[in-house]
């Protein structure tokens, strides 16, 4: 039984977090932050922060992953 479950949650970490747990802290950041906004009711800048959170996250992976590669020659 302790099996599965162990299973069970390795699964959903792998799901979530994946390769990268700093990309899905930003995820939960951002969407913790929408939610802020929208509960003290500022709706326009809660739609707003969904998309410019996560471009703002995809800049930064590949920022990352850009400076990381850079130098390695194929």
């Amino acid at each position: 039984m302790m099996q599965f479950v162990r299973g069970f949650g390795q699964f959903w970490w792998d799901f979530i977090v994946g390769d990268d747990p700093i990309l899905a802290i930003g995820v939960v950041l951002v969407l913790a932050t929408a939610r802020v906004l929208e509960q003290s009711g500022l709706q326009t800048a809660a739609w707003l922060i969904g998309p410019i959170g996560i471009f703002v996250i995809l800049a930064f992976s590949l920022a990352r992953a850009t400076s990381a590669t850079r130098g390695v020659e194929s």
